[in-house]
């Protein structure tokens, strides 16, 4: 009679093996998940920016070469000031230089520079780090500007990426005597939450995103705003989709220190306030430079 205890080994390392052997793919299948996210996220599509609106509104600028500090190389454009003034326009993640900001500053007699980000449109680089390393390109701006002999003021406006890359950026320059933060998030970690609701995933995505040469823990604009302080912040979103989701605007508004204003509307989607109320919004954001900047 076969003893009992060698065929109880046997089905309990029979069990092992087969969860082990069915664990394996789904583990596998995790990884390739979470890096396969990362890697599309930091790969955007490259978007390149020909100035129209600018050459339609007759706004002189000179295309411009930066060189950030871990030398990836930067497209922009630059149009000196008329009231000694400059702001650094900084995109959003997967988009390009926006023409329509930069048209109606220039024409408000302010300096402009707008760059691509790295990895976005003309500029080197092939990797996107959501505002990580982007904050050497806006260094890389911000020293352009303050080279050139008729710059005496800088401000910056930036939009979703590039509003969290300015928010990060001012806390260390205090060179930055304005900001401007449209539908900036309040870390990364938010945007990872809600783009990547599945818990399980989160970690691998976090250890892949550090492989890659980004840190997500270390991209929390909330915790880095009141930095910014006794420099004005002006916090510009909607109340539509990822906004609500991370209570964005609010926590922005509430971390930063005075002074600051906040402008929030009902039923605008992410970066959609210029389109939604284009006259009101250069009324304010003028309004704005026109009183901390000059």
């Amino acid at each position: 009679m076969e003893h009992p205890k060698p065929r109880l080994r046997y089905w309990l390392r029979l069990s092992i093996f087969t969860i082990f052997a069915l664990l394996l793919p789904v583990f596998f299948l995790v990884l390739y998940a979470s890096y396969r996210w990362v890697n599309i996220y930091s790969h955007p599509t490259r978007i390149v920016s020909h100035g129209t609106a600018l050459i339609e509104n007759n706004i002189p600028f000179q295309e411009v070469e930066l060189i950030t500090v871990d030398k990836i190389k930067l497209a922009a454009w630059y149009t000196p000031p008329k009231n000694d003034a400059v702001i650094l326009l900084a995109h959003g993640y997967n988009d390009n230089r926006p023409e329509s900001i930069y048209v109606f500053l220039a024409q408000h007699g302010y300096g402009v520079l707008a760059w691509d980000f790295r990895a976005h449109g003309l500029s080197g680089g092939e990797l996107c780090t959501l505002g990580y390393k982007e904050q050497l390109d806006m260094e890389a701006a911000l020293h352009y500007a303050l080279a050139q002999p008729e710059v005496q003021h800088v401000g910056a406006w930036g939009g979703s990426m590039g509003a969290a890359t300015v928010l990060l950026t001012a806390a260390k320059h205090p060179e930055i005597e304005a900001v401007i933060s449209d539908s900036a998030y309040p870390s990364l970690e938010d945007v990872l939450k809600l783009n990547m609701p599945n818990p399980f995933l989160q970690p691998f995505v976090l250890f892949f995103s550090k492989m890659q040469g980004g840190n997500l823990n270390e991209v929390r604009p909330v915790d880095q705003i009141a930095k910014i302080s006794p420099r004005a912040v002006f916090i510009i979103d909607g109340w539509e989709g990822g906004a609500i989701a991370m209570n964005a605007p609010q926590r922005l508004f509430d971390a930063a220190n005075e002074p600051k204003e906040l402008w929030v509307e009902d039923g605008v989607p992410h970066l959609g306030m210029f389109s939604h109320n284009p006259q009101k919004y250069i009324k304010r954001v003028l309004g704005f430079l026109d009183e901390y900047l000059k």
